[in-house]
């Protein structure tokens, strides 16, 4: 049909223009984006009517063939309570890496610092979006990040306290405390909604995803990246299940 070429026009036109095109301040940069944001509504969002599609499926997690490398931003030491164990199917997140950006809104998340972790270990949020670090323990706490376009230092705080950082770059963000050299979290940052965290049966879903062929990522933090390719149909559901090697020994 004659829309779906024009998509595929567009959808190509959007790629090369984000791969050629090189902005030559913070403003024109941020135009630019909005540019793509709103052609990506357009290419995907709104062709021809049609409606979106539904992903869903399960991940199912499995031993690891090596040792996990740590996480830690320091070399780890035994220090206070042994951290308690968090549902590890929550440290994975379902998305979308074929899409282009589009405008999402923000989201309010919270991991919050008690018996010295970072609860939950992961979030996973749209760009724009602030994430609050309540201190739930009996001393203080730190909030800082080292990682690329998303370098912040909360400071130093005590117990029942909280402070917030908002996110508006799309990327990994690793988190820790300078306190407690054994804690640490991750936010993933997304410039689209089409992504989710697996519930703890590991079942998932994502809706209103755009009718096409695209590439839909599993992540976790000590492996990275399990791809597959899915066909997306308007008001159909697509089945895809993943099997991850994360776990250690004991889990």
């Amino acid at each position: 049909m004659m829309w779906r070429s024009t998509v595929s026009a567009m959808a190509a036109l959007l790629v090369c223009a984000s791969t050629t095109v090189a902005p030559a301040s913070a403003s024109a940069l941020e135009l630019f984006r909005e540019f793509q944001r709103d052609l990506a509504e357009a290419a995907f969002g709104r062709a021809g009517g049609q409606s979106g599609g539904r992903v869903a499926g399960s991940v199912k997690l499995t031993l690891a063939n090596s040792a996990p490398s740590s996480a830690s931003a320091y070399e780890r030491r035994s220090v206070g309570p042994r951290p308690k164990a968090q549902p590890e199917l929550k440290n994975v997140v379902i998305f979308f890496t074929s899409l282009p950006a589009t405008k999402a809104a923000p989201m309010q998340a919270s991991i919050a610092q008690k018996d010295e972790q970072f609860t939950p270990h992961l979030v996973a949020v749209t760009a724009g979006s602030s994430v609050a670090f309540p201190n739930l323990d009996p001393f203080f706490h730190n909030v800082f990040s080292l990682s690329r376009g998303a370098a912040f230092n909360l400071g130093r705080y005590p117990s029942g306290a909280s402070r917030s950082k908002t996110f508006a770059r799309p990327g990994i963000v690793k988190v820790f405390c300078e306190i407690h050299s054994h804690m640490s979290a991750v936010i993933r940052v997304f410039d689209h909604g089409w992504f989710t965290v697996p519930n703890e049966d590991g079942t998932f879903a994502i809706d209103n995803v755009p009718p096409g062929d695209h590439t839909l990522v599993a992540w976790h933090e000590r492996i990275g990246e399990r791809r597959d390719r899915v066909t997306i149909k308007p008001g159909a559901t697509t089945a895809i299940n993943f099997t991850l090697p994360v776990l250690e020994a004991g889990q």
